[in-house]
């Protein structure tokens, strides 16, 4: 459960902390094509309702859109397939019996590059309740307002 460095080549998923109060963030391997790699690096991806499920020991990314490449050739390449994740048996063991027992989900927070291999960071999210979504709202525009009077 090291923490990484942000890098430049870090893509967010924003609406994650918006909907879901995050814990235990941990970083896995993707196993992607070629044409993937190179789309997630021209930054087409979109994270709009995936999660990780858990089939037969294995965890899996699922709904995670990362559009076609344009330079692909003749491969076609379905955007919204599953995505194996890479990570150890303990830790898929200890994220499925989270989510099976206390009814949390296992989100991705970002996508990044290290040493030239794609890695996603995953975390164990319990849904925001409407009125906690509105306070996140009215604490972020008091911040902004905030910086706005000392700028």
């Amino acid at each position: 459960m090291a923490k990484k460095t942000k890098s430049s080549e870090s893509i967010v998923n924003k609406k994650a902390r918006f909907l879901y109060e995050l814990s235990d963030f941990l970083e896995a391997g993707l196993v992607l094509t070629g044409p993937e790699v190179k789309s997630i690096r021209a930054h087409k991806v979109n994270f709009v309702d995936s999660y990780v499920e858990f089939r037969m020991g294995e965890a899996w990314l699922v709904s995670l859109h990362i559009a076609p490449y344009e330079n692909a050739g003749y491969v076609v390449q379905n955007p919204d397939r599953p995505r194996k994740l890479l990570l150890h048996a303990s830790e898929i063991a200890r994220l499925a019996g989270a989510v099976e027992k206390k009814g949390l989900t296992v989100v991705p927070v970002r996508i990044y590059c290290v040493h030239g291999r794609m890695k996603v960071e995953i975390a164990l999210g319990r849904g925001k309740k409407l009125h906690d979504q509105r306070e996140t709202l009215k604490k972020r525009a008091e911040a902004r307002d905030l910086a706005r009077e000392l700028a």
